[in-house]
C-alpha cells in the first residue's frame, strides 16, 4: 500500500522549506505540502492552533485514496502536528515530530520566548536580511535558494509560540495508537525533553540525524529524507 507524507514547515518559513527533500522522496512516497496560517500562501490568515488543525486536516483529506498517511511536522509545524494528532490521530498511520522535543515550560519555554522576542525587537526587514545572510553562508545556493524564495513570515511568531507554550505537551499524544518517530538533529537545542516522549507513548522511537542542527532537513537533506522513508516503510509493513 502506498504511503503519503503530509509535510508541515517550521516557524517563519513556508512549505518551501521542504524543497531539498522533494526530489529525494519522489518515486517512493506521495507528498502533500502544508502552509500554516500566517505563512506562505496563507500569510493573510490569523495564526491559531485550531486553524492549524483544520489546515492539516484538509491536507490529510487530499491524500490519494487508500494510502497510509504519515504526518511530518518540523519545529512549529511539529507542535501543530501534535495538536492535530491529539484530536484526530485516528486518521493517521504514522507521526513524525522533528525538531520539537523541547517541552515548552520552564527552561524549554525560554527558547521560544527568546525567538519571539528577538523577532519583535529586530523587525521583519532586518530579520529578513539576517536570515538571508546566514542561510546563504551555511548552505549551497542550489539547496537554499528555493527555500528562501518561499519567503519569511515573522508576524505570527509571537502568537504562535504563545499558543505552543500554553497548549502543547507530550501528554497530548498519550492516546496515540499509530507509530511515532521523534527525529532531531544531533546539535539541535530543541532535543531537550526527548525522554518525556518515551515515557508516555507506547509506539515511539527516537532517531538522531548526525551532524545536523535544528534545521536538520537542510543540514543533511538525504539523511533526513532517508529517515522519513525508513519510517514510511515501517508504517507500510504494518
Amino acid at each position: 500500500m502506498a504511503v503519503h507524507l503530509v509535510l508541515v514547515h517550521g516557524s517563519r518559513l513556508a512549505s518551501s522549506q521542504w524543497a531539498p527533500q522533494l526530489p529525494l522522496l519522489e518515486g517512493h512516497v506521495t507528498v502533500g505540502l502544508v502552509d500554516l496560517p500566517g505563512h506562505g500562501t496563507r500569510a493573510a490568515e490569523e495564526f491559531s492552533l485550531v486553524r492549524c488543525v483544520e489546515v492539516i486536516d484538509e491536507a490529510v483529506d487530499a491524500a490519494p485514496p487508500g494510502s497510509r498517511v504519515v504526518l511530518v511536522g518540523h519545529s512549529l509545524g511539529g507542535y501543530a502536528a501534535m495538536a492535530y494528532a491529539a484530536g484526530l490521530g485516528s486518521r493517521l498511520d504514522g507521526l513524525v515530530l522533528a525538531g520539537c522535543s523541547a517541552v515548552p515550560v520552564g527552561p524549554g519555554a525560554a527558547i521560544y520566548r527568546g525567538v519571539a522576542a528577538l523577532t519583535d525587537r529586530l523587525g521583519a526587514e532586518r530579520m529578513t536580511r539576517i536570515n538571508d545572510r546566514v542561510l546563504r553562508r551555511l548552505y549551497a545556493a542550489d539547496l537554499i535558494e528555493p527555500v528562501i524564495a518561499g519567503g519569511y513570515f515573522f508576524a505570527p511568531t509571537a502568537t504562535a509560540w504563545r499558543e505552543v507554550m500554553r497548549d502543547c505537551r507530550p501528554a497530548m499524544l498519550s492516546d496515540m495508537a499509530c507509530p511515532v518517530l521523534v527525529l532531531n538533529g544531533q546539535y539541535d537545542q530543541m532535543r531537550l525533553g526527548t525522554k518525556r516522549f518515551l515515557w508516555g507513548l507506547p509506539s515511539v522511537r527516537v532517531e538522531v540525524v548526525p551532524r545536523a542542527s535544528h534545521l536538520a532537513n537542510l543540514d543533511q537533506p538525504r539523511a533526513f529524507a532517508d529517515a522519513l522513508l525508513h519510517f514510511a516503510d515501517s508504517v507500510d509493513e504494518r
